[in-house]
């Protein structure tokens, strides 16, 4: 018969725990560690991949081929920056609720913030879709929502493809105007619309903090399990909310990838008509590329005597606002403030387009 008193047996299962502790600590970094080499080695493959599947494999080619290959490859890119950004900014966010870090970042700051951020769109190539997980992270983290919009802006308008392709073809004058414009824009933009106060529509999931399906304060401390956990749930429910969106935001842009109306464009926009400016601007908000698909036709049409302006008020739509775009940002934008951000976003550019048309030599 056993000798052994219930109070040694609670003194064993509390001997047991804290030596499992440590244990799953271990696991849960390892797998942290593993989750996060997967997501390297697919972001890394993920071009090649697509590429070997759909032109060797599959041999396509043309636009159809074209399409596919945008469709596959864009659809993972960002799918894999939303697991990434979400799971990052919401375990940092853990550690600090919406209010306070709004009130770090808000205010008198407001300036400033835009200018940092429109600074740190310039330093991250991404194209107008890839830059809406960053947004949908930097809001979530209670970032002003003005100061967001200015990276959301900067980020696919002014890069470093389009700074090297302008330079190439047009010279240091232009590729300088480009740059500074565009950063204008950035800023001025954000921070008007920072300025209305339009977080009343952001949807109101962006903001909350849920653990286990239920609302927490980050104040009031979490564990590492928990953080992580909250993490998890984040990217699920941002992925469930958002997932639809996104395969129709991608297809869509992969049917119009690459293609545009040259000779309407030629017709319509060029240096006779003063409404040239605004020409560009519809055509290209619709249209879906990054500055290197759209620099071979902004060059066509400059040899064939379109105002700089006017080309470079069309490179600027196509990539800082596009369909896809939209269709994404509508998740977690409600329609009138997605509405303020074009509008004031093409009204920027449509005035650069036309202060370099009057100051540009045709």
């Amino acid at each position: 018969m056993s000798t052994r008193q219930p109070s040694d047996e609670r003194r064993d299962e509390r001997a047991t725990g804290t030596a499992a502790a440590p244990r799953l600590a271990r696991r849960q970094w390892l797998a942290l560690a593993a989750a996060a080499a997967a997501w390297a080695l697919a972001w890394m493959v993920n071009e090649h991949l697509w590429t070997w599947l759909v032109r060797d494999v599959a041999q396509l080619s043309g636009r159809l081929g074209d399409g596919v290959h945008f469709f596959v490859y864009d659809s993972l890119k960002i799918t894999l920056l939303l697991v990434g950004i979400i799971f990052v900014v919401t375990v940092l966010r853990s550690f600090m609720s919406v209010e306070r870090t709004r009130a770090l970042l808000g205010g008198r700051r407001e300036g400033v913030g835009n200018v940092l951020a429109a600074g740190l769109g310039v330093v991250t190539p991404f194209c107008s879709c890839s830059a809406v997980p960053a947004f949908i992270g930097f809001v979530a983290a209670g970032v002003p929502l003005g100061v967001t919009l200015s990276f959301l802006i900067a980020s696919p308008l002014v890069n470093e493809v389009a700074i090297a392709l302008l330079l190439g073809s047009f010279g240091l004058g232009p590729t300088l105007l480009y740059v500074g414009a565009g950063l204008v824009i950035a800023v001025v933009a954000g921070w008007t619309l920072g300025r209305l106060r339009l977080e009343r529509w952001v949807e109101p999931f962006v903001f909350e903090t849920r653990l286990g399906g239920q609302l927490v304060d980050p104040s009031l401390g979490l564990t590492w399990t928990q953080r992580l956990q909250m993490g998890r749930e984040e990217v699920r429910s941002v992925l469930r909310r958002i997932w639809p969106y996104l395969l129709v935001g991608i297809a869509l842009g992969a049917a119009i990838h690459g293609w545009a109306p040259a000779d309407f464009f030629a017709r319509y926009a060029g240096a006779g008509n003063p409404l040239g400016v605004l020409v560009a601007v519809v055509i290209g908000v619709p249209l879906y590329s990054n500055a290197a698909g759209v620099m071979p036709l902004v060059q066509a049409l400059y040899a064939k005597g379109l105002p700089m302006g006017t080309l470079l008020a069309f490179m600027m739509s196509v990539v800082a606002l596009s369909l896809p775009e939209l269709i994404l940002l509508r998740r977690v934008l409600r329609p009138r403030l997605l509405a303020a951000f074009v509008g004031v976003t093409a009204v920027g550019i449509a005035v650069v387009g036309y202060l370099f048309n009057a100051v540009l030599p045709s």
